[in-house]
């Protein structure tokens, strides 16, 4: 079996994650018009500012840091999985690079 069939099997996510020093470069799974599913790394002291959104969902690998929902903010770890509503405001710092699964509706 290959190491991925596109858009259904993934062996290595965490794998696919890419590092960079001016911010994250999200990598898609699944890059559908309803629906976007994507792996993304973030440097140790990276983050992403707080921004409002679409309902999403956030499943951490790898590292932590904090992540802002509204006006409060979670640990992030490997195993926390953060879904915040549409519209909901939302960031991310991270203290250790950090490996992280996404899904969201497309806008």
């Amino acid at each position: 079996m290959s190491d991925t069939i596109p858009q259904i099997y993934f062996t290595d996510t965490k794998a696919k994650a890419v590092f960079a020093v001016d911010g994250p470069k999200p990598q898609f799974l699944i890059d559908a018009p309803q629906f976007k599913a994507l792996v993304v790394g973030l440097e140790a002291g990276g983050q992403i500012p707080v921004h409002p959104g679409e309902t999403a969902m956030y499943h951490f690998l790898e590292g932590t840091g904090l992540m802002t929902v509204g006006d409060e903010s979670f640990e992030i770890k490997p195993g926390v999985t953060v879904v915040v509503p549409s519209g909901e405001r939302r960031g991310m710092n991270a203290k250790t690079r950090v490996i992280f699964l996404g899904s969201k509706s497309a806008s």
